[in-house]
């Protein structure tokens, strides 16, 4: 039976991957409040714990690597159905756990599978006018950030009240829920892509080497990423001392107020018709380093931690929606490698931040680790004021 490719998408089947979008990627991120109480449950150090964080983010590059750009070359729908079924196999594996090894190994697998965002951000651009392009994408994007921000809130109430085991058993099931609705509601795409495997994966080489918008997007996108995973990464450690003293549902529930940020950020496409992409990407990045002094400078009150947070999200993904807007202009059908291309970017720079976040707090705390964010901030900012005006989508 041959399909035939929908024309358009839907407003439902948009808000649709928003929500599964937010679902998938929080898998990813429940572990950020979470990482004192496991630490004390297999008696490992704050470091250690703090490599489950990492481990999650680099398994995300993997999977963004190897198996987004296959969204080019078999049914996106069917992809899709058999990765949930991995997801939901990696995060049992994660509830029941019984040693540190396979905790690791286990967020390794959660990250290679929970990447169907990724695959939903290209249908969202592909089959969307010019005019409404940003603004589906935006809508995905912000399903997608939210899921990172409510996952810490969510996550940090569940492992407080029932454990954290608990949060990856709900986790787990949720995903079998999502598996239906994504039979049931998406449309099923043809591949674009003929050639084999290996031809693929020289084909996104070639895209990451030839393309300068989406190498200048990439490395702004993994700076910026970086930034903010540094601030995650370690709010726990930070706020389980003094003077906060709290558990894992308060540091979870600063995922809260990161929403506002992101939810603002979904905003930014509608403000193209006044702004340049260009200049729009500028304030972002300059909200973002703006935001590390007030996580430095009043970082000991609660006050200081939520601006910060807040802002921190707004600059981080705002550029980030810019970003992918920027790339998906380009002439090609190439959607899901051009993704590809920049997600694994992306993620590197997050699982660098995280590392480097990790390796601060060790050596210098709370200083340290807005030292790392700061540097990362004024790496993206630098390489867009430099770049941006020689690099145009064609």
């Amino acid at each position: 039976m041959q399909v035939q490719n929908p024309t358009h998408i839907s407003k439902t089947v948009v808000w649709l991957m928003a929500v599964i979008s937010g679902l998938v990627v929080a898998n990813n991120y429940y572990n950020q409040p979470l990482l004192g109480l496991i630490a004390k449950d297999f008696d490992i150090s704050e470091t250690a714990a703090g490599k489950i964080s990492v481990l999650t983010q680099l398994g995300y590059a993997f999977g963004l690597l190897l198996i987004v750009p296959l969204g080019d070359k078999f049914f996106r729908k069917k992809l899709i159905l058999t990765d949930l079924l991995l997801v939901f196999g990696a995060l049992l594996w994660m509830t029941f756990a019984t040693d540190v090894w396979m905790l690791y190994a286990a967020s390794l697998l959660i990250g290679i599978t929970s990447v169907i965002p990724q695959l939903f951000v290209p249908i969202a651009a592909e089959l969307s006018s010019e005019e409404q392009k940003s603004g589906n994408i935006g809508l995905v994007v912000s399903g997608l950030l939210l899921g990172i921000l409510l996952s810490r809130f969510v996550g940090g109430i569940v492992g407080e009240l029932w454990g954290w085991r608990t949060m990856y058993g709900i986790a787990a099931g949720l995903m079998l829920v999502v598996w239906l609705f994504v039979y049931k509601m998406l449309p099923v795409l043809q591949p674009n892509f003929k050639g084999t495997y290996i031809e693929l994966m020289r084909s996104v080489a070639y895209l990451a080497k030839t393309q300068p918008v989406l190498q200048l997007a990439s490395f702004r996108g993994a700076m910026a990423f970086g930034s903010m995973c540094a601030l995650f990464t370690t709010l726990v450690f930070h706020m389980e001392r003094p003077p906060f003293e709290v558990g894992a549902s308060v540091v979870g529930s600063f995922g809260l107020a990161g929403a506002v940020g992101a939810l603002a950020a979904a905003k930014v496409g509608k403000l193209e018709n006044k702004i340049s992409l260009n200049r729009i990407i500028l304030y972002a990045l300059l909200i973002l380093i703006g935001s590390w002094g007030f996580t430095y400078f009043a970082g000991n009150t609660y006050w200081g931690l939520i601006v910060g947070v807040i802002l921190i999200d707004l600059g981080v993904q705002s550029s980030h929606i810019m970003n992918q807007t920027n790339y998906f202009l380009l002439k090609t059908t190439a959607v899901n490698r051009l993704n590809t291309v920049y997600m694994v970017s992306y993620f590197i720079g997050g699982s660098l931040g995280t590392w480097l976040a990790s390796v601060a707090w060790q050596y210098a705390q709370w200083e340290g680790v807005c030292t790392v964010g700061v540097v990362m901030g004024l790496l993206a900012l630098t390489a867009h004021i430099l770049f941006s005006k020689k690099v145009i989508s064609n």
